[in-house]
């Protein structure tokens, strides 16, 4: 079994043209890698009719009812995060009890607003309640802010983690670019974050140190847009650790964090 915990998917109503052909040469790229499972939000529209990190919430729920559309074209392959806007604390709170209820299995913040406002806490209740993880997005080292967006960084995730310990939270592609050893450093002693290995970086010593911060049991795999360097972290991987560690980040943690039968049975 192989768990991506760091999908995205298209619809229509998105920027891309292409967004079919590029859904179908994920889903056939997850075949030659081997995943079961893709664990995937889509954020709105993409930006195309509200920004990417502020989607309104019609943009929301366009992107939620895509993804449920396409759990139900591919039930055996994809799961779905609901993606929210924090800002919007009613339509969020009832957007993720439609879509958990419908099939989703974790919920998905972007940078819509900083991981450590108060603004979140009714999301991390309810995420207790239903009992399910958040994948936040996540700046490696956050230096300034930037437009379009409400950036945070591990710091920030961790002191939300910290008001929701019964919460599994997850730090979002450690790999994505910036300073990950701040990430590291920051998450090493806050147990309910789990590193999410995806995004584009493949530097040297980026896995070791991640296995130096956390141990194999808080590591998720995972791809985000670049999937070959996913496969690539894999493969590494597989030469660092036991066969037993290997399985405990290609499924076995995402098993342990999203709901009983979230996926199918090895």
């Amino acid at each position: 079994m192989l768990v991506d915990t760091h999908a995205h998917f298209y619809h229509a109503k998105t920027p891309r043209a292409d967004w079919h052909e590029r859904n179908e040469s994920r889903l056939r790229a997850g075949k030659r890698i081997g995943i079961t499972t893709h664990v995937a939000s889509i954020l709105g529209s993409w930006g195309l009719t509200s920004p990417i990190y502020f989607p309104s919430p019609r943009d929301v729920t366009a992107g939620n009812d895509a993804l449920l559309a396409l759990q139900r074209e591919h039930p055996d392959t994809i799961r779905g995060y609901v993606c929210v806007n924090p800002n919007y604390t009613a339509h969020a709170r009832a957007e993720i009890v439609r879509c958990l209820d419908a099939g989703m299995i974790g919920i998905k913040l972007a940078a819509s607003r900083r991981a450590d406002d108060p603004l979140l806490d009714p999301i991390g209740v309810l995420a207790r309640e239903r009992r399910v993880p958040v994948l936040q997005h996540i700046w490696q080292h956050r230096r300034r802010d930037w437009p379009g967006q409400e950036a945070s960084d591990a710091v920030e995730l961790c002191a939300l983690a910290r008001r929701h310990p019964d919460v599994s939270f997850i730090l979002a592609h450690i790999g994505g670019g910036g300073d990950w050893l701040h990430s590291l450093h920051a998450v090493a002693d806050v147990p309910n974050v789990y590193v999410d290995l995806s995004g584009s970086g493949v530097d040297g010593g980026m896995l070791e140190a991640c296995l130096e911060s956390v141990g194999a049991k808080r590591l998720l795999w995972g791809t985000d847009l670049t999937m070959d360097t996913g496969w690539a972290k894999l493969r590494y991987l597989e030469a660092l650790l036991t066969k037993e560690e290997v399985a405990l980040v290609r499924w076995k943690n995402a098993a342990q964090i999203f709901p009983a039968g979230a996926f199918p049975s090895d």
